[in-house]
């Protein structure tokens, strides 16, 4: 098996990661495209945003079929994010391609962290349809999104929770939707500076995809709690194998 087969094997974990946790995406599909495909980083983020955007489509309404999906906030942080991952893209060519996996770990350290203590501050009623709520929420992440080549979901999800009092469940499916718009709109910001292969592309979409349903069904069984956890320990894992080889080179 060659590099680019195994790297197949291994998306179906994106599937997997983004029906149960509705983020990791992207976290798991830029350093095996990058390290196990032997991609070109830059290349690789357009990559990803396609691989996890058509991936989060699917997912989003296998999640809505469940219950698990709010349709005001999915709208606020679409438009918001969709604008703000464009505005993102138009910076990833200003800085090195080491610089990007490093900045993508240090703010996996961050998010993981939190999610990990398990605490976030009290929600007002209602902020999961506040407009003011959920506008620059949605804005901050799309950069995020654009900028990184990231689908969003470690952020999102996190955001989701802690910003609009979302339960973990209903956060995994909103924040697919999310995804696969901001990944959307990125995308049209990457590729007018890079070039990669949409045949090879559209093989590890496929690959995914075959691990999505296994994720939803994993969401829909474990308890809030565990979800939290489960999101935390993944985004830490990554994070610290990344940022270790991208600092030995």
């Amino acid at each position: 098996m060659n590099s680019q087969h195994f790297a197949l094997v291994l998306s179906l974990l994106i599937g997997v990661s983004l029906g149960a946790l509705g983020g990791g995406g992207s976290i798991i599909t830029l350093p095996v495209l990058v390290y196990v495909a032997g991609i070109a980083p830059k290349a690789a983020i357009g990559m990803s945003m396609a691989i996890v955007g058509g991936t989060s489509l699917l997912g989003s309404y296998l999640h809505s079929r469940k219950g698990n999906f709010a349709l005001r906030t999915a709208i606020y942080f679409c438009v918001a994010g969709m604008v703000g991952a464009y505005a993102g893209s138009l910076g990833t060519h200003l800085v090195s391609s080491r610089l990007l996996l490093l900045l993508f770990g240090a703010l996996m350290f961050i998010v993981g962290s939190i999610m990990l203590t398990g605490k976030h501050p009290v929600v007002r009623p209602g902020a999961a349809h506040s407009a003011a709520v959920c506008l620059p929420a949605g804005f901050a992440v799309g950069v995020m999104t654009g900028f990184l080549g990231v689908g969003g979901g470690f952020l999102i999800v996190p955001a989701l929770v802690w910003l609009t009092g979302l339960d973990t469940r209903k956060a995994v499916g909103t924040s697919l939707a999310i995804i696969a718009f901001n990944s959307a709109s990125g995308l049209v910001g990457q590729a007018r500076y890079a070039h990669w292969d949409w045949a090879l592309t559209a093989e590890f979409v496929v690959a995914a995809l075959a691990g999505m349903g296994f994720g939803v069904s994993i969401a829909t069984r474990t308890p809030d709690r565990s979800l939290r956890k489960a999101f935390a320990v993944m985004v830490l894992a990554v994070a610290a194998a990344m940022t270790w080889r991208v600092l030995r080179q």
